[in-house]
């Protein structure tokens, strides 16, 4: 029973106390700073403590910025309860960070119906106290304080420390209208100022403006903490730290708009160029495909500031353009920006003619003067295919081969032939000795060449299936799928090609489709006859590049069931150009194998 009492009680007085935490009001609201004056690139902490119960999103900062920037706000909440009468406290605690020099109010503040009083605040210069140097501090520097719309300054923010700190943050300058990028890693070095040894941690920034007019760049905020003085811990392991706050000193640009008379896309640079590379060399083939890659580089601009390249070429060409690439680094305290297009080119005629120079405008921010990044014109020649040409004798090395088998066949026949004299076959058997000893060695002498006419035919036939072989397994190159170099059995077996190309074309793999199908040609024919001999293959070889290189990527599904549907042909025209070759050959061997027709 007596445990029941003392249950019921317990509940009771809880049940109390948060009736009377619930029901309390804010009794009394006041505000405080932590120093005054500040000088300009400190940071002012204000406290605001509430005395009762209070919402702790009931603080607003907004009625501060008109004279400061306000940092990160924390709260805290406090409750005691001293003999039934509970007392709570709730504490904001934010960073005001000023901006200019001279005398700012900090406004009255409201929380639930409560308010503290106004403060005033003094904001003066950066100076040293009495001579002594200061323990921390930022400074800021920028390399051009007028410069033209999208041209790159180089910003340098130095943070000086006297003593190790626990932990710290630099935050990143500000700008309106500009893209602010850091260059690099931070630098660590010391030197001495004023007699003072410090610590400097350097930070670079690309900025680049992308509007003209006077802009303000806000210097960077630097939030850290170090340990506190006199704070009477005998261990280090609770020793307490103090926060410090550093603001950079703001800078005032100058941003100039773009020249008139500039009637080519913007670029301000301090140098660009333009080149191009030929994977395939200078060597053009009608109906074949040329890859040509041209690379725009500009220095001190981003990506988004490269122009288009200009593409112009005689109608006598087929276009088909990738899409552009383009990236940014950052090297030697700059940015740097590349546009790389690639555009596949099939020309359709033979003859001489002339690809225009490529040329780009840029403004030279050191010069102010409009230059000139160029590709010369370049003079090529395109020659026909010459497959047609071949194609009369595709199989020049199975013809030696086929005759030396032949002639090795028909060797014992041609061997014993010489053995019969028509002048002497009606001699009687026991002719005069000299006769029978001249027929005799002339028998021998006819064995000896057969044989010696064999083994050189043995020989022969070795060497010529050797070379082919070798010259088999030269036309076979590394495996660009997959980086892999096909089996030495592989090598020499055209059935193997084939096999390869036929995954190559199930796997979709469309970069190596072309130097696989062009080994397997090699193999199939003995390098016979090229590419554009076979105009079903290359008919669809083309479809494959439009559909590749096309402008139009929105549908992607529809894209992907024509390159589905141009590979089904490819494989049908394959298989149809394989199997008419291959009776080609038989009937070639055939046909060379009859050396001696029947009378």
């Amino acid at each position: 029973m007596r445990a029941l009492l003392q249950s019921t009680r317990i509940v009771f007085l809880l049940t109390l106390l948060v009736n009377t935490a619930a029901y309390a009001d804010v009794n009394s609201l006041e505000a405080t700073i932590d120093r005054n004056p500040v000088m300009l690139d400190e940071a002012i902490r204000l406290t605001v403590t509430a005395d009762g119960s209070a919402d702790r999103d009931a603080f607003d900062s907004s009625p501060l910025l008109k004279d400061f920037v306000v940092g990160r706000t924390s709260v805290s909440s406090q409750t005691s309860i001293v003999n039934f009468d509970t007392k709570r406290t709730t504490v904001w605690t934010t960073t005001l960070f000023p901006r200019k020099e001279g005398t700012f109010t900090i406004p009255s503040l409201t929380i639930e119906g409560k308010s503290t009083q106004p403060i005033q605040v003094r904001v003066i210069p950066v100076q040293e106290h009495n001579n002594v140097a200061r323990d921390y501090f930022v400074t800021t520097d920028i390399d051009l304080k007028e410069a033209y719309l999208n041209q790159q300054l180089l910003y340098t923010v130095k943070l000086f420390l006297s003593s190790n700190i626990e932990r710290g943050s630099l935050q990143a300058p500000e700008m309106q209208n500009a893209e602010i990028t850091q260059l690099g890693e931070d630098k660590q070095y010391t030197d001495i100022v004023n007699g003072r040894r410090y610590q400097i941690i350097e930070r670079q920034f690309a900025v680049v403006p992308q509007a003209s007019g006077e802009f303000t760049l806000r210097g960077p905020i630097f939030t850290g903490e170090v340990m506190a003085a006199n704070t009477n811990q005998r261990f280090g392991f609770f020793n307490r730290t103090q926060q410090i706050n550093r603001v950079g000193p703001d800078i005032t640009v100058n941003i100039k708009p773009i020249p008139q008379g500039i009637d080519y896309p913007w670029l301000p640079s301090e140098m660009v160029r333009v080149d191009e590379e030929w994977p395939q060399g200078d060597s053009f083939v009608a109906g074949e495909p040329v890859t040509r890659i041209i690379t725009l580089t500009a220095l001190g601009v981003v990506e988004e500031q490269l122009p288009d390249i200009p593409e112009f070429y005689p109608p006598n060409f087929k276009l088909y353009p990738d899409q552009s690439n383009t990236t940014t680094v950052e090297k030697d305290q700059s940015l740097i920006s590349q546009r790389q297009t690639s555009l596949a080119i099939i020309p359709t005629q033979p003859g001489s003619f002339v690809l225009p120079e490529i040329t780009i405008p840029w403004f030279n921010t050191l010069t102010q003067q409009t230059e000139y990044a160029t590709i010369p014109a370049r003079s090529i020649s395109v020659a026909p295919a010459t497959g047609a040409n071949n194609a009369n004798t595709p199989n020049t090395p199975l013809t030696s081969s086929a005759t030396a088998e032949d002639i090795k066949n028909d060797i014992p026949s041609t061997a014993a032939q010489p053995t019969v004299n028509a002048g002497n076959e009606n001699k009687p058997l026991n002719s005069d000795s000299s006769d029978l000893k001249t027929s005799e060695n002339a028998q021998l002498n006819w064995m000896v060449s057969g044989v010696l006419l064999a083994l050189f035919v043995i020989a022969l036939t070795g060497w010529l299936l050797t070379y082919r072989k070798l010259k088999q397994s030269q036309l076979i190159g590394q495996n660009i799928g997959t980086g892999q170099r096909l089996h030495p059995l592989e090598q020499m077996d055209e059935k193997a090609h084939f096999h390869h190309l036929m995954a190559a074309i199930k796997a979709k793999d469309m970069r190596s489709l072309s130097p696989v199908l062009k080994q397997w040609l090699n193999v199939l024919t003995s390098g016979n006859a090229p590419l554009s001999q076979f105009e079903g293959i290359n008919r669809v070889i083309n479809e494959l590049y439009a559909l590749r290189f096309s402008a139009n990527k929105a549908d992607t599904s529809a894209q992907s069931k024509q390159v589905t549907q141009a590979l089904d042909k490819l494989s049908h025209e394959i298989e149809q150009t394989r199997s008419e070759w291959k009776q080609k050959d038989t009937k070639n061997r055939h046909t060379l194998s009859n050396l001696y027709p029947a009378s």
